[in-house]
């Protein structure tokens, strides 16, 4: 019989928008390079065309991307398909041919990985341009049949308690600011997962006690997650996910009693 291998503090890192410092980011080269290379947490994020179709892409404009100065909330998913994220500024033509996936083509990739679980980030300008509730049900009735291994992000806590009322199970709330008020808020909303940018968080502060799991990102120096980790972090979110998990400090077994956002298959 094969054997399971124990844990490992790697096992714990999230790949922040696929691995998205070799390959152009939300892309599905990005997400397969960083699941062949080992984590076991994605995160990607999602913005809708003009009808309502999401797609996986960060910026509401295309002129990073994809070299378009066009809005996405302008386009049909039609007229997006030709297009491709190259990210040209970055990697020249290495990547002309990478087309900009839909949520759907993502979520066919994870059936793949069932031991994978997804945070699936809705961007704030979809929620302004379509409005909470649309998008909240949209999204929900997107992942309905992918809620063992999809997480719901987002900035917007309003977003997220609507997708929780049209039955999402499992939600993660990004801080914008490190103060009192978004300490209240999360007590309200009590999320599944609270995500930080760790640059926010004053060095003597205590994280925040809850029913959340903590994650924290933009982190790509090895000795900066176990920092993080020892004092009580769950995730790391890296946009260099391959070096990462190789790295041998983070090979050493994870002994925590309690994995955070399990996909427990449930």
């Amino acid at each position: 019989m094969p054997t399971t291998l124990p844990p490992t503090l790697a096992h714990r890192l999230v790949a922040h928008r696929g691995y998205s410092q070799n390959y152009p980011e939300n892309t599905l080269s990005a997400l397969r390079a960083a699941l062949s290379a080992g984590a076991r947490y994605v995160e990607f994020d999602i913005q809708f065309t003009a009808d309502e179709v999401p797609v996986v892409l960060h910026d509401d404009n295309l002129q990073r991307t994809a070299g378009v100065n066009v809005s996405i909330h302008q386009l049909t998913a039609a007229e997006l398909a030709p297009l491709h994220a190259s990210e040209t500024q970055r990697f020249g033509e290495q990547f002309t041919d990478e087309p900009i996936p839909t949520l759907d083509d993502v979520l066919q990739l994870l059936v793949q990985w069932p031991e994978v679980t997804a945070f699936v980030e809705i961007k704030q300008e979809t929620v302004v341009n379509f409005g909470t509730e649309t998008v909240a049900q949209r999204m929900v009735s997107a992942l309905t049949a992918h809620q063992h291994n999809c997480i719901l992000i987002s900035f917007d806590a309003e977003v997220l308690q609507a997708a929780r009322n049209a039955g999402m199970q499992r939600i993660g709330w990004v801080l914008g600011k490190w103060d009192d008020a978004e300490h209240q808020q999360a007590g309200q909303l009590a999320p599944d997962v609270l995500f930080c940018n760790y640059e926010k968080i004053p060095e003597n502060d205590v994280l925040w006690p809850g029913v959340w799991s903590w994650a924290l990102y933009d982190i790509v120096d090895p000795a900066i997650a176990l920092h993080w980790f020892s004092r009580g972090v769950h995730l790391v979110e890296t946009w260099d996910i391959g070096a990462m998990v190789c790295d041998p400090r983070l090979q050493a077994r994870d002994v925590s009693a309690q994995k955070p956002a399990e996909n427990n298959g449930q």
